[in-house]
C-alpha cells in the first residue's frame, strides 16, 4: 500500500509537472562508476527529478511559509523527486545471513526539495530544504531489481535477499546551508566555502559540516553539484545557454550520525544489524558540462567505514543528465 501510495503521487506530480517549464534530471548512482569491481553496500540508486521555478501562487510557497527562518517569497527553486536505492553485504553469493556485514535493504521513496539563494557582491548562500517519504524493506522492489539485472547481463545471482530488513515507511526531514565566497583564479570563477545541515526521522538522524570548492568558466545561475547518499536532494536548476560550459567541484564533509536504520535495523522488529560508526567522512570530486538545454556531470566519492566491521572505505560513482523542457 506505502509502495504503490508513493508510486502513484509520484507519477501524478511529474504528469502534472509536464506542462510546466523546468528541468528533468535522471541520476544513477554505482559502485561501478568509481571502477570497483565488487558489489555491495550502496551497491546502486536511481533517481528522476523535476525541477523548477514556483509561480506566486504554487502550493509549495505555502510550504515555505511554514519552515522556520523561512517565507513564501524566499522559494528560487523547488523539485519534487522519486527514487530507488539498495544495499547489500560484499558477498551476495551466499544465502546464509553475513552477520558481520550490512544488511540487505531497498529504499523507495518520493520527495518535495525547496531551494533559495541570497546573493551578495562576494557571497552566495544557498539553503535547502526536503521532506522525503519512503518504504524500506521488500516493498521497495529492490530484489527484484538487482536479480533481473544480474540476470539480463549474465552476472551472479544475489542469493541473501530473504535477509533483507522488513517492511518499514520512513519519513525523514533534511536541510542544509552552504555559504559560497565568490572570487576568480585567472579568467574562471572560483567558489569555495563551508557548509553545515541535519536530517531527522525514522530512517537517517545526523548532523553534517564541510567544505567545498567549484572552479569554472562561468558559476552564475549554475548550481548543478549531485548530492549523494544519505543526502539526496540537491538543486539541479541552470541557465539555458548555447555556449557551452564546464566547471570542476569538490567536497569534503563529516558526518556525526546518530541514528541509521539501514545498518542498525529495523525500528520496530527484530532484524539483521550491525554496530555503525558515529563519525562518517566523504570526499568527492567531479565534473560537469552544459550546453544549450543540456547539463551532465560526473563524481566520485570515497567513503570512510560506517561500521565497525567494514574492511575498507567504500567507493561510489554518480552520473546525472539533465535538460530543461
Amino acid at each position: 500500500m506505502i509502495r504503490c501510495a508513493i508510486l502513484v503521487g509520484s507519477s501524478l506530480l511529474f504528469s502534472a509537472s509536464a506542462m510546466a517549464d523546468g528541468v528533468l534530471t535522471f541520476k544513477f548512482t554505482n559502485d561501478f562508476l568509481a571502477a570497483r569491481s565488487d558489489d555491495g553496500h550502496y551497491t546502486n540508486g536511481l533517481e528522476g527529478s523535476w525541477s523548477f521555478e514556483p509561480e506566486g501562487n504554487h502550493w509549495t510557497r505555502s510550504v515555505a511559509s511554514w519552515i522556520p527562518g523561512w517565507a513564501a517569497g524566499d522559494v528560487d527553486a523547488a523539485s519534487y523527486r522519486f527514487g530507488q536505492q539498495m544495499y547489500t553485504p560484499e558477498d551476495t553469493k551466499r544465502r546464509d545471513l553475513i552477520t558481520d556485514d550490512r544488511p540487505y535493504a531497498g529504499y523507495l521513496y518520493g520527495g518535495l526539495s525547496l531551494y533559495r539563494h541570497n546573493m551578495t557582491p562576494k557571497w552566495r548562500i544557498d539553503d535547502a530544504f526536503s521532506l522525503d517519504v519512503g518504504l524500506v524493506g521488500p516493498g521497495s522492489g529492490a530484489k527484484a531489481v538487482q536479480k533481473n539485472f544480474h540476470h539480463l547481463v549474465d552476472s551472479d545471482d544475489p542469493r541473501g535477499w530473504h535477509n533483507q530488513l522488513h517492511n518499514e515507511p520512513t519519513v525523514t526531514l533534511a536541510m542544509q546551508r552552504s555559504w559560497w565566497y565568490r572570487d576568480s583564479l585567472g579568467s574562471l570563477a572560483l567558489e569555495y566555502g563551508p557548509n553545515a545541515g541535519f536530517a531527522l526521522g525514522n530512517l537517517y538522524d545526523y548532523a553534517s559540516a564541510g567544505l567545498g570548492i567549484r572552479l569554472g568558466r562561468r558559476l552564475d545561475d549554475l548550481y548543478t553539484t549531485p548530492s549523494m547518499a544519505p543526502y539526496t536532494s540537491s538543486d539541479m536548476m541552470f541557465s539555458r545557454d548555447r555556449a557551452f560550459n564546464w566547471y570542476l567541484f569538490g567536497n569534503v564533509q563529516g558526518r556525526f550520525v546518530a541514528h541509521n536504520m539501514l545498518l542498525d535495523g529495523n525500528t520496530f522488529e527484530d532484524s539483521h544489524s550491525v554496530d555503525k560508526r558515529q563519525w562518517v567522512g566523504d570526499l568527492e570530486i567531479g565534473g560537469a558540462i552544459s550546453w544549450d538545454r543540456y547539463n551532465l556531470s560526473l563524481i566520485t566519492l570515497k567513503r570512510s567505514r560506517e561500521f565497525e566491521q567494514q574492511d575498507g572505505d567504500d567507493y561510489f560513482g554518480v552520473v546525472t543528465l539533465s535538460s530543461w523542457l
